[in-house]
């Protein structure tokens, strides 16, 4: 696990992983992870100024660390940081459980292909994550409207990552889903790996697709082949 950012969701992430390991093997089964959780102050000021390369050196230091500690594969604990996969695949002779892949194998499962996509401006902006989705796997991906864009990315930065639920915000992000859903958006990634912090899918009737969860339920199915 290359954790931290932030570390809020990285516990989701830990949760997660152990309680699919012992669902799936019974007694008193827990998740072998080998997991280096990095400073998200130090990205996050590297991702405002868009020095991408400095993060991608500091996320495969991390990730050799992780291999050299016996991991099998590695998983890059958040959705944005995906935006360096590449460079940090190159780092490293394990493989990276892309998290987008993961998704993307869910939605079409569930015969979606046409989806709205929530997450960090670069994440919604960018196309690291929706161009791989779109190219890779043929999902049409929508995107809220800028002034929805800024109040999804604000939320993330200005609450969830510091652990603050806010029910305003929740309010604020099920209306962005409305809208989403009304363009034709089947279902709804939760593309940032904070948001399930903010929503569940008990909160509204359109599917949404956390992928913190479905990251995490991969990672045990390929643990345990």
């Amino acid at each position: 696990m290359l954790g931290g950012m932030s570390w809020e969701s990285t516990a989701s992430y830990y949760h997660a992983l152990n309680q699919g390991v012992k669902l799936s093997l019974g007694g008193f089964h827990s998740a072998k992870i080998c997991m280096v959780s990095v400073d998200f102050a130090e990205i996050e000021i590297l991702q405002q100024q868009g020095r991408w390369e400095e993060t991608a050196i500091i996320l495969s230091r991390a990730a050799q660390s992780i291999e050299n500690g016996g991991a099998d594969f590695l998983l890059i604990c958040t959705n944005t940081m995906h935006k360096v996969a590449d460079e940090i695949a190159a780092s490293i002779s394990i493989p990276i459980l892309h998290i987008a892949d993961a998704t993307a194998k869910e939605l079409l499962d569930d015969n979606i292909s046409r989806v709205g996509l929530l997450g960090t401006r670069f994440t919604m902006e960018q196309e690291f994550y929706k161009g791989r989705l779109s190219k890779k796997y043929g999902i049409e991906v929508l995107v809220p409207d800028d002034a929805e864009k800024t109040i999804v990315h604000d939320v993330i930065y200005k609450e969830l990552v510091q652990g603050n639920v806010i029910d305003r915000s929740r309010e604020k992000y099920l209306a962005i889903i409305d809208s989403l859903h009304q363009r034709g958006a089947q279902a709804i990634i939760l593309g940032c790996t904070e948001i399930a912090l903010l929503i569940q899918q008990h909160h509204t009737e359109v599917p949404v697709y956390d992928t913190t969860a479905i990251h995490a339920a991969e990672a045990v199915r390929m643990a345990l082949v």
